[in-house]
């Protein structure tokens, strides 16, 4: 019998094989124009490093409800692939045949008989081995980054941010939305209990949500137009930071502990080895009853990393735990995947704690959206 972890935890890491579910349902007369784009798009998929196979499903029930499904060798080469311009620019054909889409993503734990073709399984990749814990709450941010000198404009927006109200419908609700800068680029991590997708929608709806966007538009270093639905879908895909590990004490007191982000700014191609790496770090301390982190959020897109720690106590009394380095020569393999020196890897506290105090984000606003 599969004993279950005790403590919160998702993953990207595990090496599992991953399946992929995208729900579509396509506009009228939108069939034939559908199909063409999605030969290119399964010809441009099947070269990717770690595709395994892809199905293309139409309902009996309702033909213009239609299911792509397809398999990964694990996680990291599909988040890779998806997160990529290449596939910005590959799914654009399918933008105009869908009215709506929905995008699941599940680690496979077990499985019976053969695959579909009716030959053996692929030997790369393997199952999960066993389930993990959730706590119903999807883990989400964006970044992006404003002109450079309007940093202290683009904060005081910001800060003003009015929490839209928490309940979208019966299942889903928003729980929590923290935002941060580094610089001149902006974070906003968000906590969901139920479908994100429709958090999402119900947030871009809010009339405060949307004057605080078009207060920030003149200032963001990437154009986008929020009334053209093709320039805000692109600006928001090229913002995902998605999630890919979480961990947490099972049960814990919010209010007993502050919340602080990191940014770290890999090697080019480093990004996941990064998020990796830290994600090692926090499942070991997880394991440890000293530990002043209640929970660990890493997010990564590209060469983009940022992890979102919950922490008890200051910042500076565990500062190699903090930063994500605490153990032997961790410190010395961050350097190697950060930009900059390999050299300038902190050995002594005083370094890790100088290190940690430029990677550590400015809290803007950290709020519990407001009920209905």
């Amino acid at each position: 019998m599969t004993t279950l972890s005790e403590r919160i935890s998702q993953s990207a890491f595990d090496g599992s094989r991953l399946r992929v579910v995208l729900l579509l349902d396509l506009h009228e007369g939108a069939q034939k124009q559908f199909l063409e784009a999605y030969e290119h798009l399964r010809n441009q998929v099947a070269s990717v490093p770690g595709h395994l196979s892809d199905q293309l499903c139409q309902s009996i029930e309702n033909p213009s409800q239609w299911l792509i499904t397809s398999e990964w060798e694990s996680a990291p080469p599909f988040l890779a692939w998806v997160n990529s311009e290449e596939h910005v620019k590959t799914v654009q054909p399918l933008h105009n045949c869908v009215r709506d889409t929905r995008s699941l993503r599940f680690s496979i734990l077990r499985e019976t008989g053969k695959s579909f073709t009716g030959d053996p399984e692929p030997a790369k990749g393997h199952l999960q081995t066993s389930p993990r814990l959730g706590d119903g709450v999807v883990r989400h941010a964006l970044t992006f980054t404003v002109k450079p000198g309007s940093e202290a404009t683009v904060a005081k927006i910001l800060a003003g941010y009015t929490p839209p109200e928490s309940r979208v419908d019966e299942i889903t609700r928003l729980r929590r939305t923290s935002l941060f800068m580094h610089g001149n680029r902006v974070v906003r991590a968000v906590e969901v209990q139920g479908d994100l997708l429709a958090a999402l929608r119900h947030v871009a709806q809010q009339p405060e949500v949307r004057a605080v966007e078009e207060a920030i538009n003149p200032y963001l270093e990437q154009d986008r137009d929020l009334s053209d639905p093709d320039s805000a879908r692109v600006f928001f895909t090229r913002a995902a930071l998605p999630a890919v590990h979480h961990v947490a004490a099972r049960e814990h007191d919010p209010s007993a502990v502050t919340r602080h982000a990191m940014l770290y700014q890999a090697k080019q191609g480093c990004g996941m080895a990064l998020a990796r790496l830290l994600a090692g770090q926090d499942e070991a301390a997880a394991d440890d009853a000293t530990s002043p982190i209640d929970s660990s959020t890493i997010f990564q897109r590209d060469d983009i990393v940022v992890r979102l720690i919950d922490i008890s106590g200051p910042m500076n009394a565990r500062p190699a735990l903090a930063l994500g380095v605490e153990g032997a020569r961790k410190a010395a393999v961050l350097a190697r995947l950060l930009e900059g020196p390999a050299d300038n890897a902190p050995r002594s506290d005083a370094e890790i704690a100088r290190f940690l105090e430029r990677s550590d984000m400015n809290l803007i606003t950290d709020r519990l959206a407001r009920d209905s």
